[in-house]
């Protein structure tokens, strides 16, 4: 009896114990869920790409964070310091950059190409393959480059801010360029190849024309008048989405074996941007049409269009992409003239 009781007593601080343990503070539910986090990223790691894990960027997500950080920093501090400066003009610089983004997507466009044709990819449904195939490795190659040509367009926003063309600067044109890179670092990271060629495929050909229009518009109005195509751009990016969203969905009809959720994923991403593409092209092309018209003596109303609004042609995804304008406008020019006294130059 007595060793009964004893056993008893000893036995109810545990039951006391456990109870108090059942109450978890706040700090320990954050706690628990920044140590599931870490479990759930280290188990990931063991199904990643054993191919790019030495790549730059590719060991770990922070240098990328770390970029996108600097880049919505300079955000918020970039207007700041112009604020009281003359603009840059920049003319030089802008076309070295637009006409480089032109090459660099053309060697991404055709490294795709070339490289899956030679590894028989299928339009319809191509998984995964991870073996150092050299066509393979190529795809994944000229992925990763895909992957740095996002990176590399966050200049298309520090140009607008020393250019102090601050209402280009929309939220379209943030959304695609903060979340296009942080993204691709995930597609590099763990499918580098197989249905991930589709979108940065065909987004690498739609940014040649686009970087070609802004290279030609910063060479000044003599090549502008020439440039009546902007308008198709728009109009080709919001095809661009809809082949996204047709093709991610046969790929989940005939059940391919390629992760559904970044399928599902990819298909909302998508529909995001024709959502915001739509509103920009009939705020641009529609709704300002008739202002146009009834106001064409008007500079200022040519000005707010093609300064303003046109930015919102960011670039899309899917691998799809988005990007800002650069456009310049003919009698934005002109003005510029007047007062080329008071600008910075390159």
């Amino acid at each position: 009896m007595l060793k009964g009781k004893g056993r008893k007593s000893e036995e109810l601080p545990e039951l006391v114990n456990v109870t108090e343990r059942s109450v978890a503070t706040p700090m320990e539910i954050v706690t628990h869920l920044i140590n599931d986090t870490i479990e759930l990223y280290k188990w990931t790691l063991t199904i990643a790409d054993k191919r790019v894990e030495k790549w730059p960027l590719m060991d770990n997500p922070l240098p990328t964070l770390a970029i996108s950080t600097l880049y919505l920093l300079f955000l918020w501090l970039g207007p700041k310091y112009m604020k009281n400066r003359e603009p840059f003009q920049l003319r030089k610089t802008l076309i070295v950059y637009n006409f480089s983004m032109v090459l660099l997507n053309a060697f991404i466009f055709k490294e795709l190409f070339v490289s899956t044709r030679s590894a028989g990819y299928s339009y319809i449904c191509q998984p995964v393959n991870y073996a150092d195939d050299p066509n393979e490795i190529r795809v994944a190659g000229a992925l990763w480059w895909y992957f740095i040509s996002k990176g590399i367009e966050y200049l298309d926003t520090v140009f607008f801010i020393l250019r102090k063309k601050f209402n280009q600067v929309t939220f379209l044109h943030v959304y695609h360029h903060c979340t296009m890179f942080t993204l691709w670092w995930i597609g590099i990271k763990w499918v580098a190849g197989g249905q991930s060629f589709f979108g940065a495929h065909m987004n690498a050909l739609v940014h040649v024309l686009m970087y070609l229009y802004y290279g030609l518009a910063s060479c000044g109005p003599k090549i502008q008048k020439y440039l009546w195509w902007k308008k198709y751009l728009t109009i080709i990016q919001m095809i661009q989405f809809h082949f996204t969203i047709g093709h991610t969905a046969l790929s989940l009809y005939v059940n391919c074996d390629f992760p559904h959720w970044m399928h599902y994923s990819l298909i909302c991403y998508a529909i995001t941007f024709i959502i915001l593409f739509a509103n920009f092209y009939y705020q641009t092309y529609r709704r300002q049409q008739p202002r146009r018209d009834a106001s064409s003596s008007s500079s200022k109303a040519g000005r707010a269009l093609s300064n303003g609004t046109f930015n919102g042609l960011s670039k899309a995804v899917s691998g799809a992409v988005v990007t800002g304008s650069k456009e310049e406008n003919p009698q934005e020019n002109s003005g510029r003239r007047k007062r080329k006294g008071r600008a910075k130059r390159d």
